[in-house]
């Protein structure tokens, strides 16, 4: 074989490695009862659950008590299929986190409607809100 050859074989080597690194690190969207169908059948790879927070009367269902635990956040999260669960997550409470307009976490389901979250992201409205620019400014 010539040099160009084997740069080539390697080259494509490289590409499909590349690729197959990404692509089994992939996780997908569920909600928490296809999370808990995958947990029975002792598929523990991480999902993503898109959902927005409980609430009643304006206030979310979160414990978070820095003093005892600061690492320990909990909430309440309901998916799209209006299902509720609960969400452990072992960090700190994210800014803000009570105004966010949807949560999605990312982990694994843990039985009794426990779900263990390894990251949080959130979509806040404030971050995507139009300012309104006042005439008197211009």
């Amino acid at each position: 074989m010539k040099i160009p050859q084997l740069i080539g074989i390697v080259v494509i080597a490289v590409a499909i490695g590349i690729i197959i690194s990404t692509t089994g690190n992939a996780s997908t969207y569920v909600n928490f009862s296809a999370a808990e169908a995958m947990m029975k059948s002792g598929d523990d790879d991480k999902v993503h659950v898109v959902g927005h927070l409980k609430k009643e009367n304006g206030q979310a269902f979160m414990m978070y008590n820095p003093v005892i635990d600061p690492n320990r956040f909990e909430f309440v999260l309901v998916d799209l299929e209006n299902r509720p669960c609960n969400v452990v997550y072992r960090d700190a409470k994210p800014q803000d986190f009570e105004k966010s307009e949807q949560v999605v976490v990312i982990g694994t389901m843990k039985g009794n409607n426990v779900f263990e979250a390894s990251e949080i992201l959130m979509k806040c409205p404030s971050k995507y809100e139009e300012k309104k620019v006042d005439a008197a400014m211009r």
